[in-house]
């Protein structure tokens, strides 16, 4: 009689494990669709343009810089405003945000002595273990590492949760594109009224 007692609650205990997954799994794949609707959504993408914008035009008012650098801060700007748009519910925005105040405490290097850097030229290249150990890896877990490493955040997460942030930093990466594309348009469009209103008439 205590026997069957105990393998009753046993299985209800299971059951209702069973039920709290499945009701987890479930959230997380209606917040995962609810994501990618909203980065294909016309009102998102509006959004992210009148921010990109304005985070652009600190840019082009920041002291003129060499062109690699100015490249640089723009897709800097570009990301920093996709991260923000996501809200912080992304690992690969919260990394994103992360490493943007990380490059903003962080103390300027110190540039080394002529000498110390002829010896270490000198030096002979060491091999990384961990390199080698990515060598000898199969091909599936290579191909996970390197999507590890691509997307922001996911360096050292398992690959349910790569896939998962993969899959929405995808979508985001593809609504910046088209948010890109019609600036481009926008500017390449008033640039050519502006010079053909400039030109003397015949």
């Amino acid at each position: 009689m205590a026997s069957s007692v105990h393998s009753n609650s046993d299985r209800a205990r299971e059951s209702s494990r069973r039920q709290k997954k499945k009701k987890s799994h479930g959230n997380r794949d209606h917040h995962q669709n609810q994501n990618h609707i909203k980065w294909k959504s016309q009102a998102q993408q509006e959004i992210y343009s009148s921010k990109l914008v304005r985070a652009l035009n600190q840019v082009r008012l920041s002291p003129p810089n060499e062109g690699p650098r100015r490249g640089r801060a723009v897709r800097e700007a570009a990301d920093r405003v996709l991260a923000v748009a996501a809200k912080g519910r992304t690992r690969w925005s919260r990394a994103i945000l992360k490493n943007r105040l990380k490059l903003k405490f962080r103390k300027p290097k110190r540039q080394r002595s002529a000498s110390t850097a002829g010896n270490n030229r000198s030096k002979k290249p060491r091999v990384s273990v961990l390199r080698l150990r990515g060598k000898s890896l199969p091909a599936v877990q290579r191909k996970v590492r390197v999507l590890g490493r691509l997307v922001p955040g996911c360096r050292k997460e398992p690959l349910p949760v790569i896939l998962e942030e993969a899959t929405d930093y995808i979508a985001a990466l593809e609504m910046q594109v088209r948010a890109m594309s019609a600036l481009a348009e926008l500017l390449s469009a008033s640039t050519s009224a502006a010079g053909s209103s400039s030109a003397p008439p015949n």
